[in-house]
């Protein structure tokens, strides 16, 4: 009796197999699906082959070989997709929160190189002096065309009070130059200055976009109104390097009336287009808005101009921005790992991309490599501003004025006096002027410039939640 039923389990068992071969060959057969099974069977093999035969068995593990593909595979895509294992997922999540270890930096690969999209206000990279733009050619030594951008995060990234030693080649200067970075908890605070200048014009400089930033900016714009009636704003985003699509929208909202269009977003279906509308509607009172720019203002940076200025809201005043106009949303899996994908490009409210292109300024006034180190040593030391003569022996040089924010206050003279937009733009000949001359450069050899190298992932957070 026993062996009756053994002999129906096991015939029982033998046709599921055989139902399940055969539903499994049906599925095969038929087009995308007989292409996926095809080449799933085509990369387990490898798997095997590699396991197998590789001549360092402790190298080849599966799991292991699975990620180090899948990395590659996410990379291959785009410059911004990426696989986050758990440890990354953990940084990224932490990145938004607006709190990491590290140096303060934002990277990004482009055009063959592993460049500064800008340091963080406040951060260790920050007041070094490394500026937006500058190349990163080394991190303790090792050679970045020889590393991929994971690993130079991993090398920049480390425990508070530790060293680490970056070394950037600075295009405008046709320099070399270290620098020793004391690594820190990165803690950033979105609003890094406000205050009221003349004319009771309010100014704000934000110096990225996080979870906390519209309530940050709010308050910002509260306190300055209790203190005065402002009649404009200059809202600075130079140096901004991005970070959440939503507190782009978020901080939006407050400029904007309830239900107005702020960005859209365009995925691979056509049909599928998402609108992202102002939601509460404006808790501060409308009037003249000047946005500053320059080439270290990205993502989330431009999300804000361009909505402002499509608008007709804002001026944008300085420099061309950075040009990051994709989105990219974080796919848990179930391991814990994740997927940071590039699901859609972002639109203007007129339509417009600004992907790898920028946001042109309406008034352009560009700034030196030069005045641009200086610019950001004066920000960060403020409190020596009011002794000009102990700021001159410290740094050795006199502070200079600030282009771009004079400009910014011109255009809301104009604006505040009534003058349309459109007749602010034909002044324009009035904010151009010479940059002062540069000092003497001494050439940097040839073989200190980075060559062309792949290079892999984007470290600004740019996601869709």
């Amino acid at each position: 009796m026993n062996r009756q039923v053994i002999l129906f389990v096991i015939i029982l068992l033998a046709a599921n197999v055989v139902l399940g071969a055969f539903q499994l060959s049906q599925r095969r057969a038929g087009g995308e699906d007989a292409e996926f099974y095809r080449n799933l069977d085509e990369f387990g093999q490898v798997l095997r082959l590699i396991r197998e035969n590789y001549v360092d068995p402790e190298e080849v593990g599966y799991e292991k070989m699975v990620e180090e593909a899948l990395k590659h595979l996410l990379r291959s895509l785009d410059s911004h997709s990426d696989y986050l294992s758990r440890d990354r997922f953990s940084d990224l999540q932490s990145e938004t929160q607006q709190q990491f270890g590290g140096v303060g930096i934002q990277i990004e690969a482009r055009d063959g190189a592993i460049l500064v999209i800008a340091p963080i206000a406040g951060t260790p990279a920050d007041e070094a002096g490394v500026l937006a733009g500058d190349r990163i050619v080394e991190v303790d030594g090792e050679d970045t065309r020889t590393a991929n951008l994971r690993q130079i995060v991993d090398l920049l990234r480390g425990e508070p009070g530790s060293e680490v030693e970056m070394t950037v080649y600075r295009q405008g200067t046709e320099e070399r130059l270290s620098f020793i970075l004391e690594r820190a908890i990165i803690q950033v605070d979105s609003v890094f200055d406000a205050e009221i200048l003349e004319q009771n014009v309010g100014y704000v400089r934000l110096t990225q976009f996080g979870d906390r930033t519209k309530d940050e900016l709010q308050e910002a714009l509260e306190g300055l109104l209790e203190k005065e009636e402002l009649r404009g704003l200059i809202l600075d985003l130079r140096n901004n390097p991005g970070g959440l699509l939503t507190a782009a929208v978020d901080v939006s909202d407050l400029f904007f009336d309830r239900n107005e269009l702020i960005v859209f977003t365009q995925g691979r279906d056509p049909e599928k287009r998402q609108n992202l509308r102002s939601r509460r509607g404006r808790s501060i009172p409308e009037m003249p808005i000047v946005v500053l720019l320059n080439g270290g203002s990205a993502s989330a940076s431009e999300i804000v101009a361009g909505a402002l200025r499509d608008s007709g809201k804002g001026f944008i005043v300085g420099e061309t921005s950075f040009g990051k106009g994709s989105v990219q949303s974080i796919l848990p899996l179930r391991s814990g790992d994740a997927l940071r994908l590039t699901t859609s490009l972002y639109y203007t409210p007129a339509g417009v991309s600004i992907h790898e292109k920028g946001i042109i300024p309406d008034i352009e006034v560009v700034h030196s490599v030069e005045e641009e180190s200086k610019l950001r040593l004066q920000r960060n030391r403020r409190d020596l501003l009011e002794n000009p003569e102990e700021f001159v022996e410290r740094y050795d040089f006199e502070p200079i004025s600030d282009r771009q924010l004079e400009a910014a206050l011109e255009v809301l003279r104009m604006r505040i006096a009534g003058l349309s937009a459109e007749e602010v733009k034909e002044q324009q000949t009035q904010f151009v002027e010479a940059p002062p001359e540069e000092e003497e450069i001494v050439e940097t050899p040839e073989e200190a410039i980075p060559g062309d190298t792949d290079v892999e992932a984007l470290e600004t957070i740019e996601t869709e939640e």
